[in-house]
This record gives C-alpha cells, structure tokens and sequence, in this order.
C-alpha cells in the first residue's frame, strides 16, 4: 500500500495535469477503487499536515495542485500576473453550461437574450468549458460542456455537488444560477476564477455596455 501510494504520488506530481482512475489503474496494476483509497490516504495526510499541496478528486480523475491559501506567494514568487476576475457575463455563461450541459451556443445566447460567441470563446480559451462533440441537425453546432478545469475551480469533486439549480421559469431565474455559481466559489475555497482584462468593447459586444 505504501509502495503504491508513493508511485501515485509520483505520477501525478510528474503530470501536473489531472488522470483519469482507470489509466493509473492500468499502468499501477491495482483497482480503480485502491486507486481512490490511495488517494484519499494522500489528501488527508496533506490536509493533516498543512502541505503546500493538495489531492484533488475530479469525478474518476485525480490531480495534485498547490494549496490555494498560497496562491499569493507563489504568484509573487514566479512573478505571475494577477489577471482580472471573471466578467458578469462570463459568469452567467459559465452557469448556463454548468447547469444545462452539454448545450449549444445558441441555446446560451437564448437564455440570456444577447449573443454570447465572445464570452463562450474566451470560456473555451480558458478552459473551463469544452466542445463535447455536435448536435445532430443542420449546421452541427458545437455542444458545450464544463471540464476539469471547472471543477478544480469551483472547489468540487463533481457537479453533484452544485447548489440545486434554482426556479429557471422565474423572471431572476439566470441571475440566480450567476449568485449560487459565485457563492459556490467563494465558500469552497477553489481557485480564484478569472480571465484576462476584458476591455469594456468587448463588454459591450457582448451585451453588457
């Protein structure tokens, strides 16, 4: 078990990026379910002795990350650029997806009543959202769902744990979906969500000037 834990340890240290179960399953010649034990054994001792990292379980995939209480040194540290919080009209976007996925950009840009192609771009840019393969009818839009990146974000290990999706048929039904997703951010402790400066054109382009 030990052995096991440490080669776990070492393969997503060497990753930086999250693995699915079922690939270290594979590759550490032990179940999926020994995977998570292992896992869970990690995370708690990180947590236990207040590491500067942390064991992150993604739906069935894991990753390790910097403790997010750290943040500030380490952007001082490699001189990283604080970038700008995520705009209003990202953040709406974002719950859209969250909430309603996989969906179209036209769909988005039905719920908020504005054409939302800059936001979904820069989302898709940044991450946090996805293209999850075409909607079969004329045209083959792209359908949008949250990734990883999503998650590790929001401070959750999967989207049943998003706040219950609120009465959409209400006439503050989007803007509700906007509160939880930020109240959800803010009590996790996640990673800051946030974007590059958004300069107000583009604000504008996107309905909000």
């Amino acid at each position: 078990m030990a052995e096991l834990t440490s080669a776990l340890e070492a393969i997503l240290f060497a990753s930086g990026e999250s693995i699915p179960a079922a690939r270290l399953s594979l590759v550490l010649g032990a179940d999926e379910e020994e995977i998570f034990r292992c896992a869970r054994a990690l995370a708690e001792d990180y947590e236990r002795h207040a590491r500067g990292i942390r064991l992150l379980r993604l739906d069935d995939r894991l990753q390790l990350c910097s403790a997010p209480e750290y943040a500030a040194y380490i952007t001082r540290a490699l001189e990283v650029r604080k970038p700008a919080q995520l705009s209003p009209s990202a953040l709406e976007t974002l719950a859209i997806v969250a909430y309603f996925q996989p969906v179209t950009r036209a769909y988005i840009d039905q719920v908020r009543g504005v054409d939302s192609s800059y936001t979904v771009s820069t989302l898709l840019e940044r991450g946090l959202v996805e293209v999850a393969g075409r909607l079969d009818v004329p045209g083959r839009p792209s359908l949008l769902r949250t990734t990883d990146v999503f998650l590790r974000t929001m401070g959750v290990s999967s989207l049943d744990e998003l706040p219950k999706l609120p009465d959409m048929s209400a006439g503050d039904g989007v803007l509700e979906l906007q509160r939880k997703i930020e109240a959800l951010r803010s009590a996790s402790g996640g990673d800051q969500i946030c974007l590059d400066e958004i300069d107000q054109n583009d604000i504008q382009r996107d309905g909000e000037g």
